[in-house]
């Protein structure tokens, strides 16, 4: 599909400014809504937005339909640890919690939350996987006691009438977080800001989608891995990245003629007007590695369904605006793949320097139009602190490979580094590509310690957040003077 050319900003709302201790869909995302107006942008790139566990990553989510209740926007709520800016999630967590027990308690439904509740053909499990879990201290599904685990219907309706209030406290939430993410939307739309969700090819393995469709995931009888999702060694980690996501039964998928799929590409495509497709490459062919390992090293190379999925999706929903990140070990195969569907691949500015001397394809003059560039994505260190990292930051650069990224970058930029974040949002707004992103971190130059994730890291990720008092006025004006230079503004007159 062929995108505009314009540009945008990454920024996932729990990283918005606001009194609660963590962004949320309430004023604060409005008014960046409107900060994205003023400075000419028309995307607004989030990160996946379902309810986060284990390590708070929205990469594992316990839904891949449900929204994150910590999102919630609520009138009365205070920063769970005042002067902080970080999210402090073990604080955050229980706080919002309290707080949403007593907004339901005085909570009447309605009709309109009736219609909108008959509409979501996943809230049913979602909500009692969910109560599922409280009730068993949080604990993954596959050590809940065997007839729950196993969705035994006599003890599903046993639970299901124990629990009925706080299974219809897990429905409230949902239709609060929809009603407010739909207002939101609606709100970028009146500013000509379109909004870019991101749907990761996995599901967590302690989800109600792998717990209440087990015949779509390669699993053993107690619900245990057979195999499990992952990357080979590569520019981020030495031993490859072990996701411990399960893997889709793809035979049993195809019978379905890909129902499942479809439901949540259109799920998603009700929220977002473009979609990030995450680790594109493993539709082609997947790293698959056994269930009980502790790195990625050992695995192997397993056939993805290919376009024989797109071809359902699209049958079902039209084109679709799609972006591959095509990003790591990407093969001809994946390309010609790619290509085939028409969609857009990614391209990454920090990578375009150092080297061994070969053909380095994330240099702008090598871009194509159809391609999104980014100067860094949620998994690379902000741009301030690529430039300024040192050997051993990142253990794949050693020293000899920091010095030769600054001097080709010195060379092929024509900096001294001097505000080097704004010399990788020129060089990205000023190429060919039809869309340019840029991480929130970068537009205000932080440093490293504003990081979002760094794979590998099992703790300390996902917690940056800005704050109003970062962002000067003329900052907006500058982003804006550029979309105007390189004809990235999209319908858009200039601000007053």
């Amino acid at each position: 599909m062929k995108f505009p050319r314009s540009s945008g900003i990454l920024l996932h709302p729990t990283s918005l400014p606001g009194p609660a201790g963590i962004g949320t869909l309430g004023p604060d995302a409005i008014h960046f809504a409107s900060f994205l107006k003023d400075a000419g942008c028309s995307l607004w790139q989030m990160l996946p937005l379902g309810p986060t566990g284990y390590g708070d990553s929205p990469y594992q989510c316990f839904s891949a339909f449900a929204g994150n209740p910590l999102l919630i926007h609520l009138p009365d709520e205070i920063a769970a640890k005042p002067g902080s800016f970080d999210v402090d999630f073990g604080a955050v967590i229980p706080q919002k919690r309290r707080l949403l027990r007593q907004h339901f308690e005085r909570f009447v439904p309605d009709a309109r939350y009736e219609r909108w509740e008959k509409q979501q053909a996943w809230l049913d499990d979602y909500a009692l996987f969910s109560a599922l879990k409280d009730a068993h201290e949080g604990n993954a599904w596959t050590t809940w006691d065997l007839p729950l685990a196993g969705r035994n219907a006599q003890a599903i309706e046993k639970f299901r009438r124990a629990h009925s209030r706080e299974i219809a406290q897990v429905r409230f939430e949902q239709y609060v977080f929809f009603r407010q993410f739909f207002v939101l939307r609606a709100a970028c739309r009146e500013r000509g800001v379109r909004l870019m969700g991101d749907l990761p090819i996995y599901v967590a393995h302690d989800s109600a989608d792998v717990w209440a469709n087990r015949e779509l995931f390669q699993l053993n009888t107690d619900g245990t891995l057979v195999v499990q999702a992952g990357v080979p060694p590569d520019y981020f980690s030495e031993t490859g990245q072990l996701w411990g996501n399960p893997i889709y039964h793809w035979k049993a998928l195809r019978e379905q003629k890909y129902a499942w799929w479809i439901q949540r590409m259109r799920a998603a495509l009700s929220m977002f007007d473009v979609v990030r497709l995450d680790h594109f490459r493993g539709f082609e062919s997947y790293w698959e590695v056994p269930g009980v390992a502790e790195t990625a090293e050992h695995g192997k190379w397993r056939p993805g369904p290919g376009a024989e999925l797109f071809n359902a999706l699209t049958a079902a929903l039209g084109p679709l605006p799609i972006v591959a990140e095509n990003l790591g070990l990407i093969t001809p195969e994946v390309e010609a793949l790619r290509k085939h569907l028409g969609y857009p691949g990614m391209s990454i500015l920090q990578f375009a320097f150092g080297g061994d001397g070969e053909i380095n394809e994330f240099k702008p003059h090598h871009y194509r139009h159809e391609q999104v560039v980014y100067t860094g994505t949620h998994d690379n260190d902000t741009t301030a602190g690529w430039w300024n990292a040192s050997a051993g930051g990142d253990s794949t650069r050693s020293l000899v490979d920091v010095e030769k990224e600054q001097r080709d970058a010195r060379e092929y930029l024509d900096t001294d580094g001097t505000d080097i974040h704004w010399t990788l949002i020129r060089a990205a707004l000023a190429s060919v590509a039809d869309t340019a992103l840029i991480p929130m971190q970068d537009v205000l130059g932080l440093g490293s310690e504003s990081r979002m994730n760094l794979p590998g890291r099992e703790s300390g990720n996902w917690k940056f957040r800005f704050h109003w008092d970062q962002l000067p006025s003329e900052v907006p004006r500058r982003l804006f003077d550029l979309n105007r230079i390189f004809d990235r503004l999209v319908n858009r007159p200039s601000p007053a």
